[in-house]
């Protein structure tokens, strides 16, 4: 068996396989990614990690998947704290690769499907959405306290914000619709009260496990799973984090919307609030819930029943 790190950078790639020892350095294009493939392949991996590194990886792993190659690309925090758990604090390209050699070995993350085409698209987008948001919140709030000399220009940026903001919701809507496949799925998960197009939208693209784990799991990797703070006889209180935040950030708004408006989610948060739980941790409660029925949607393809739904909460 072996084991593969790739440290992957903008311009170079670095080989770590374990237990060979194995270390080579390459470039991060075309020719680079064919060679490092092949020695993938000559190594005959058995499981291949990389980090996720602001997209310089998307060119690498697609090439790895297209090979039938099993690859993971794994969150950086996750193979940081890994590395400070076995005591190396250093940090070069090279260590990085060993790191993630290592983390494949020992941890063995489970390699997951590669999102399609549609599904990147999609995300690219999604991501260009936040962007503008971002920039509007920014310029709104500088208007806010804006002397009158640059209160016009501020105004105008506003407003081809706005636009640009209604034009990338167009394009979402477009992408969406264009795939019979995605079309379905999106319908499903906009028939949960509380679930909007964003949310929907965020969930396909960045969540393409949705109805293929279990309620755990899929909790899990999401961040909205309770996690033991015990040492001891200490008793700390359960937290969540981690995950992946652009999804944790949707489902919040959707369980907001959901404990008002859902009958099931108002129900089952309104029980907790009547048990002295706090507002924040009901709330939470009712996002793991609701990431429960939409996954049971997801996985059976059957939109939402009030009366299904009441058997996840």
């Amino acid at each position: 068996m072996s084991f593969i790190g790739i440290d992957v950078a903008k311009a170079q790639l670095e080989f770590a396989c374990r237990p060979s020892g194995e270390t080579a350095t390459g470039s991060n294009d075309e020719a680079g990614i064919h060679a490092l493939v092949a020695r993938c392949q000559a190594a005959t991996a058995t499981l291949i990690v990389c980090e996720a590194t602001g997209g310089y990886e998307a060119a690498l792993v697609a090439a790895l998947v297209t090979a039938g190659l099993p690859v993971v690309v794994a969150n950086p925090r996750q193979v940081r704290d890994f590395a400070k758990a076995t005591g190396q604090l250093a940090k070069t390209d090279a260590i990085d690769a060993q790191i993630l050699a290592l983390f494949a070995e020992r941890v063995r993350p489970e390699p997951r499907p590669l999102p399609d085409a549609a599904a990147q698209a999609l995300n690219a987008l999604l991501t260009r959405r936040r962007q503008l948001i971002g920039m509007l919140v920014a310029e709104r709030n500088r208007l806010l306290i804006a002397p009158p000399a640059v209160r016009r220009d501020l105004q105008q940026h506003i407003r081809f914000l706005e636009r640009r903001l209604r034009e990338a919701d167009g394009d979402l809507h477009t992408a969406v619709k264009a795939s019979p496949v995605w079309r379905v799925k999106d319908d499903l998960l906009q028939s949960v009260p509380g679930v909007g197009r964003v949310v929907s939208l965020t969930l396909l693209a960045e969540l393409p496990e949705l109805g293929r784990l279990g309620h755990k799991q899929i909790a899990a990797l999401v961040g909205v799973a309770p996690l033991n703070r015990d040492s001891g006889t200490l008793r700390g209180k359960r937290l969540v984090y981690g995950g992946r935040a652009p999804v944790r950030a949707v489902l919040y708004m959707a369980a907001l919307v959901a404990s008002r408006r859902n009958p099931v989610i108002r129900t089952f948060y309104e029980r907790l609030r009547a048990a002295g739980k706090p507002a924040k941790v009901a709330l939470t409660a009712c996002i793991r819930k609701l990431l429960t029925i939409l996954n049971a949607i997801a996985r059976s393809g059957t939109p939402w029943q009030p009366t299904r739904a009441l058997a996840h909460t």
